[in-house]
Formats: C-alpha cells, structure tokens, sequence
C-alpha cells in the first residue's frame, strides 16, 4: 500500500515538474499550449506516459509533435530540478478523457437526461428536503 502510495506521490510531483518546465523553461510557443493532465511512472522509474490536452483539441498532434522533439531537454531538465534515483523517459500521450466525457454527455442527452432533467432532479430533492422538515 505504501508503494502506490508513493508511486502516486512521484506522478503528481512530476505532472507538476514538468507543467512548470514547460510553462517557463521551453522557448516553443506551440509547447506552452499543451496541459498536463497525469502522469503514469513505471515501479522501475523507467518510463512516464505524460497525458496531456489543449483548449483547442484540433491542436494536439501538432503539440504532440513538438513535444516529442524537446522531451529529452524536459526530461534533463526533471533531473535538475527533482531528487529520484533516476529520471523516467518520457512519452506524451493526448489525453482523450474530455472527448470520452461530452460523447457520454451527448449519449444522455439523446436518451433524455440532459442538463435539464439534471436541473428538474434537483429541484424534486429540494422539495423533498422541504417536506421531510415539516415531518
């Protein structure tokens, strides 16, 4: 329990090294646009899948692309500035959870569970809260 525990500790430390590299060490401006969303370390430290998206989701492959080309830079500059036995080689990954998220959004909207049955919901709670005071 303690190791994934750890693991876990090492991922965020490392999703937050590398966003903070890439926001003010990169001179790619393409790189800047990339957000980084999770990151998966191996047990070993050998490797890390670096998920990330941007604001506009047309523009990952290229970000994709530069990012594969200054990984190494990132990947030497991790070793700088974070104390592990060894610095994980880098493998940015789009992020597809968004897409996932609003195709499943618009699949209940097409069965009917929309945002306003989502809002028709809370009302019924609230006026069933109401009626259980008055108990």
């Amino acid at each position: 329990m303690s190791s994934n525990l750890r693991m876990s500790r090492i991922n965020k430390q490392l999703q937050r090294e590398i966003a903070l590299i890439i926001e003010t060490r990169i001179q790619k401006e393409s790189v800047k646009a990339a957000i980084i969303t999770g990151v998966e370390c191996t047990k070993d430290l050998e490797r890390a899948k670096v998920f990330f998206t941007a604001l506009e989701a047309r523009k990952c492959p290229g970000i994709l692309k530069d990012l594969t080309e200054v990984k190494g830079a990132i990947r030497g500059m991790l070793g700088q500035s974070i104390k592990l036995r060894r610095v994980p080689a880098l493998e940015f990954i789009i992020d597809k959870s968004s897409e996932y998220g609003a195709k499943i959004d618009k699949i209940l909207e097409s069965l009917g569970f929309g945002a306003d049955n989502k809002n028709d919901l809370e009302e019924n709670d609230e006026d069933t809260d109401t009626d259980n005071d008055e108990i």
